[in-house]
């Protein structure tokens, strides 16, 4: 929905910084509340720590972004309604077209989306998937190769993702620096199958592509310096 809400922004430029934005670091609220489960039950501070991280990514990338692409900065003016007493009947009205709107906008993508996994997993090509981000979590995160799959759900759904994190975590098979690099990617991977069709429809193909493949990048670097940190932290004494 914030992706598509990006239509109101004055130019394309600015479409295009608001979308890479969102589909970088913004999580969904079911998301949210599993990445803070977690990670609460490790410290508080690793909730500190990787919220904090995420959001200056998301200042790092607007940043360069703003100064990379060329336009100018717009003046944003919305006008702001009258104030008035709701009637009742109004607010039914209107959030009923409101909701038959977004219906029509998202069901017929979530669809696609859904189908185009469903044939995934049949084919095999979910699998061969998780077999191929098996080294990059193992060899440069530092995490178990079983986090490949909840990598690849969280593409599905990106709590689904979180969630098979959560069950590695009770599970013991994961240590508090590796909660923390793992919410930490999963949070600024690639957005869930829905986001990505509601990209292509906003912004097309070619940049979405691109966005995509610079997220998974990103991603996996961002982890990657985590584990370095968190590493030398744990050298001096500073670990979780």
């Amino acid at each position: 929905m914030a992706t598509l809400t990006t239509r109101i922004l004055d130019s394309r430029r600015e479409r295009v910084i608001a979308t890479m934005l969102l589909a970088l670091g913004i999580p969904c609220s079911a998301q949210l509340g599993v990445i803070t489960g977690i990670l609460s039950a490790v410290s508080p501070w690793a909730v500190v720590l990787v919220l904090g991280t995420v959001f200056a990514h998301l200042m790092f990338v607007g940043w360069s972004m703003d100064r990379l692409l060329p336009g100018e900065v717009s003046d944003f003016l919305l006008e702001i309604p009258p104030m008035r007493v709701p009637f009742v009947r109004n607010i039914i009205h209107k959030t009923f077209v409101r909701l038959r709107w977004f219906m029509k906008e998202a069901v017929p993508i979530f669809l696609a989306g859904t189908l185009v996994l469903f044939a995934a997993d049949r084919t095999g090509a979910l699998s061969a998937l998780e077999r191929a981000l098996a080294p990059v979590v193992r060899g440069i995160l530092g995490l178990p190769e079983g986090t490949a799959w909840a990598f690849v759900m969280g593409f599905l759904r990106r709590d689904y993702g979180a969630a098979g994190l959560y069950k590695m975590a009770k599970a013991g098979e994961l240590s508090g620096a590796q909660i923390v690099v793992s919410m930490l990617v999963i949070t600024l991977f690639v957005p869930c199958i829905a986001q990505f069709f509601v990209m292509i429809k906003e912004r097309g193909l070619r940049v979405t592509a691109a966005m995509t493949a610079f997220i998974i990048v990103y991603a996996v670097a961002a982890g990657a310096l985590m584990r370095a940190l968190l590493a030398a932290g744990a050298a001096l004494g500073l670990g979780f």
